[in-house]
Order: structure tokens, then sequence, then C-alpha cells
């Protein structure tokens, strides 16, 4: 994979959104080529960054259908969300959610890492259903908060479609990441002034 200008490739997954649910739909890239999360390798790595699978948590269970219903779940979260934003109803990608949302979580438990700290493990091998049911939730959790619903944004880079959680004081950021979009923009911005000035 080639990295971009900012040195990341295509599929260097950032878990900046604020929610696990908005993390999956940032999964998403029209234009950029092939659907990363149809990749069992790539979806495995998804899921250990956003943390739904604990470190170390072997992904050797991550199959082709496993990645056909993460992109599935993916694209009702995305019509309700933006649904909402633009003060619209999905009800039937709602009805969607709210039936992959009523499975069981994956069981959680501490335990002692040697003489360590207590971290978290699954009490089970990992499995679909269960992990889809967790992001489910968060979106629903999500749909259901009027103060996090108030806090959600699109983000204003120009070729962005990430929505993210808004957590700044102010309630005044711009973008998903003001490192990646951010500077995007101001880079932009900059080249635009040089050729004004070069043409002047």
């Amino acid at each position: 994979m080639t990295a971009d200008a900012n040195g990341t490739t295509p599929y260097d997954w950032r878990f900046d959104s604020g929610r696990i649910c908005l993390d999956l739909i940032a999964t998403s890239d029209p234009g950029s080529g092939p659907e990363p999360l149809l990749d069992s390798q790539l979806l495995g790595r998804w899921l250990l960054g956003v943390g739904l699978l604990p470190a170390g948590t072997s992904v050797s269970l991550v199959d082709g259908p496993w990645a056909v219903r993460f992109v599935d779940l993916r694209l009702w979260i995305d019509q309700v969300i933006r649904a909402e934003l633009g003060g619209r109803y999905a009800d039937s990608a709602l009805e969607r959610v709210n039936a992959v949302a009523s499975g069981s979580p994956p069981p959680i438990r501490a335990v002692r890492k040697g003489s360590g700290p207590l971290v978290r493990a699954l009490g089970a091998a990992p499995e679909c259903g269960a992990l889809l049911a967790a992001v489910a939730r968060d979106a629903v959790d999500l749909l259901t908060d009027p103060d996090a619903l108030a806090r959600l944004r699109e983000c204003e880079g120009e070729s962005c479609r990430r929505v993210y959680l808004d957590t700044s004081r102010g309630r005044r950021r711009r973008w998903c990441s003001s490192e990646v979009c951010g500077n995007r923009e101001r880079v932009a911005r900059h080249r635009r002034r040089a050729a004004a000035i070069a043409r002047a």
C-alpha cells in the first residue's frame, strides 16, 4: 500500500470519531478502491484497534461472512446517523440496527496478567454476532443520548465523509482530526495563497 501525503496508508485505521459506531462508519471511504472491511485481516485489525477485542486476541476466526455482516451494519448505522443529522428518518435501517443490538455482547472479564495489573479479556472465543451487537448497542446509546446527538458533526474536510463527536470545550471543532483533515485544509489554503501571489 502506498502512503498518502500524511504518511499513512489507506487502511491505517484512525479511531478519533469518539464512538465505536462512528469509527465503523469511518471505515467507508467511497472511491478509494476496494472495500477494506471485506479483507479479513483488515477487519481483524479494526476490531483490535477499536477495542472490541482486547490486545493480543487472536483474530484467526475473522472470515468473509463476518466481513459482510460488518459492512451491512456499517451501512445501516451510517443511514440512521446521517438521517438524524439531516432531520430525517431512516426507520428501515433503524429497525435493522435495533435487531442487531438485541443480541448479547461479548462476555468480558478482568484477568491478572502475570503479577501485573488487571486487564480486560474475553470470556469466550470471539463471535461475530456478539461483536456486531456491541457496535449496534453503541449506536443505540448514541442515538438515544440527546447531549451526544447535539455533539455530532460532519467533518468539514473537503474529501472527508467522517462523522465525529465534538468533545471540544466550545463545540467549535471543524474536522474529524486537526492533524489529518485540518492539516490538509491548511496546506491547501497555503497553496492557494502561494498560487495567487505567483499570478499577481
